[in-house]
């Protein structure tokens, strides 16, 4: 059998400019992950991205504590959606961040208050109403993932091991497929996902099942406050 590793990726740096680059937290998620790796993951044949900065950073932050010179590939089949697109869709206001930004920031609780919004925003990509309004569907989006799954175990060949670093999203949209649950649990099941968790997917000629699902005791006991979310 073979094995998938999709690694969600650190956090992230909200509110700031860059989105995309980690935070101090997120490059030590990367690294207190690969030290949990190196122990129980002594055979990398292939590492990938979605292409995302983020993705990217949390790879080499990672590699470099497993001690591993591999040379990552960049897929973006396993790129993240495009979240200003859902957002602005929502309400067209926010197609200047610094108006959403200055909004949210009067709430008592800026974060709730994002992810309520956020939350509504996935809903209306999610139910297929408005997909003439988006340059990708959540369909075209989940289908996308599912190929870049496909694609990477076609190219792996039998019995290999990758670690791909990507993002909720992607890893929500495969675990839908293999689970076939409903599509709007999709976006619930991104809620759980925490930074540098790991879903293990193993595979075969015949098929593919999920092993493990948002695995990260490697943030359990004395490395719990970096446990986080988004």
């Amino acid at each position: 059998m073979g094995a998938i590793y999709l690694i969600r990726h650190g956090q992230a740096s909200f509110g700031q400019a860059n989105y995309d680059a980690l935070s101090k937290t997120g490059i030590e998620q990367g690294r207190v992950l690969g030290e949990a790796l190196k122990v129980r993951v002594p055979q990398v044949d292939a590492v990938a991205t979605g292409g995302m900065q983020r993705h990217r950073q949390t790879a080499e932050s990672c590699l470099e504590a497993m001690g591993l010179r591999i040379e990552s590939r960049d897929l973006p089949g396993f790129r993240e959606y495009d979240h200003d697109e859902i957002i602005v869709r929502f309400e067209p206001r926010y197609s200047k961040p610094e108006v959403m930004m200055a909004e949210i920031a009067q709430m008592p609780e800026p974060r709730r208050a994002f992810q309520a919004m956020f939350g509504k925003a996935m809903e209306r990509w999610i139910d297929g109403g408005h997909d003439a309004d988006y340059s990708e569907s959540w369909t075209v989006f989940r289908e996308r993932c599912n190929r870049a799954l496909s694609d990477l175990i076609q190219s792996l060949g039998p019995s290999k091991t990758a670690l791909v670093f990507t993002s909720g999203g992607v890893i929500s949209a495969i675990c839908r497929e293999l689970l076939q649950f409903p599509e709007h649990e999709a976006y619930r099941l991104n809620l759980t996902l925490a930074n540098c968790g790991v879903t293990k997917i193993i595979y075969s000629e015949r098929a593919r099942y999920l092993s493990t699902l948002n695995e990260h005791a490697h943030f359990e006991g004395a490395q719990h406050k970096l446990i986080t979310y988004r």
